[in-house]
């Protein structure tokens, strides 16, 4: 890894820099009609809380002083603070009409329950929940069911989100969309496992200098998912890049995942001191050739695993490795792993030691294996890859440590568990 890398990540926290908490305006919902029974819909009062304060040139929106505020989607404004307090939650409106449709993320979709264009400076803190309440859209997986998401920053800058709970999201929970210098800090990102499909905690598409720090994160699926660009994409994507994730915990979910839809690239992505417990995949960069480009420049260290299924799964192949693979041409979409770093990890009680699959047309390169101590059930499955390894340990206690070559072929590496 070259200094200029380096130099990037080592900066990362500082880059990351939080939006500001503007107080200069104090906006209680309450003042402008807010019920917080549970029960009315309080959307309007929220909304004009948001917007009197940001038309002051900045404020703090509090919720407090009742159990439960219930609303449809809001739209942050620039240089506010939404303060949930402890013991309230803002929730999702129950009632699927009130999210509109709208084009989001390159794809239909419906609006979000909060959600930023163009802003900067929002900060969501204040010991409170935010629940989006999607127990009743999860049992239809259809793409038909076109499920919100729970917060998107759209094209927005310096965002601070810290010592709030934001659970049971329909989709995915936390999107930043095109947006930079975002912090997600002292956080529970939650949803129960198995039964809320697609609730990843964290996505940064096509977003650079994030810092997610001391976030703990169970869920339904990816934990955290770094994407740029859709499936097929014409082109013209940008690329997420210099992201950090630290002193974090995952416990269910799919893992600390890069793609799969990569089409703008990942780039100078830094995970250290993260704690791994009944997650399904431990690393986990996936792609395939329709949604592929260059993915480099990615450290991992100071990893501890227990019950997770796959601690290591790299595959240019996802979500399956099929039964005979052949070389295609290298096109635009071309998944291309390189530079991969995974140091000081340690893993028991695993079903599949690892799996690291690259194109024959476009294997990993310059992946770097150094202390690793797996023990698993199964061992290590490796194909097209250029591997260099210090320190490695593999315990399988069915078949062989390492399966190499063909043998992988037809292997669905899934989630694990």
């Amino acid at each position: 890894m070259n200094i200029r890398v380096l130099t990037a990540l080592a900066i990362l926290a500082w880059c990351a820099a939080p939006g500001s908490a503007f107080a200069d305006k104090l906006c209680d919902v309450k003042d402008y009609g807010a019920k917080g029974d549970g029960v009315t819909k309080d959307t309007v009062a929220i909304q004009k809380a948001i917007d009197d304060c940001a038309s002051a040139g900045g404020g703090k929106v509090v919720l407090a002083g009742a159990p439960m505020y219930v609303s449809g989607p809001l739209a942050l404004k620039s240089r506010i603070t939404l303060s949930v307090a402890a013991g309230t939650t803002l929730a999702g409106s129950e009632d699927h009409a009130d999210y509109a449709p709208v084009q989001e993320l390159g794809e239909a979709a419906r609006r979000s329950l909060l959600s930023s264009d163009n802003a900067t400076d929002i900060t969501i803190n204040g010991g409170g929940t935010i629940d989006g309440r999607g127990q009743s859209w999860w049992p239809d997986r259809s793409p038909a069911n076109r499920r919100p998401r729970l917060i998107v920053f759209r094209h927005s800058s310096r965002i601070l989100m810290e010592d709030i709970t934001v659970q049971n999201s329909p989709s995915w929970q936390i999107v930043p969309y095109y947006s930079d210098h975002l912090t997600f800090r002292n956080m529970r990102i939650l949803a129960p496992d198995r039964v809320s499909h697609n609730t990843d905690g964290i996505d940064p598409f096509s977003s650079s200098h994030v810092l997610i720090d001391h976030v703990t994160i169970d869920t339904g699926d990816d934990n955290v998912a770094i994407k740029s660009g859709q499936p097929n994409s014409p082109g013209g994507d940008a690329p997420s890049h210099d992201i950090t994730i630290r002193d974090s915990t995952f416990l269910h979910g799919h893992g600390l995942s890069i793609g799969s839809e990569v089409a703008g690239g990942v780039y100078n992505v830094l995970a250290e001191r993260i704690r791994f417990k009944g997650t399904g995949t431990g690393v986990r960069i996936k792609s395939n050739r329709d949604r592929g480009n260059i993915i480099k420049n990615l450290v991992y260290r100071d990893l501890h695993m227990e019950d997770v299924g796959t601690p290591i799964l790299i595959s240019e192949f996802y979500p399956k490795i099929p039964e005979v693979i052949d070389a295609q041409p290298v096109g635009r979409l071309t998944p291309r792993f390189s530079d991969i770093t995974i140091e000081n990890l340690t893993a028991t009680g695993a079903t599949r030691a690892a799996v690291i699959v690259g194109l024959p047309e476009s294997p990993v390169t310059a992946l770097k294996l150094s202390h690793v101590h797996i023990e698993a059930e199964k061992g290590a499955a490796v194909q097209y890859a250029h591997m260099t390894t210090s320190d490695v340990i593999v315990k399988a206690a069915q078949g062989s440590a390492y399966l190499i070559g063909p043998d992988v072929r037809g292997l669905d590496p899934g989630v694990g568990r």
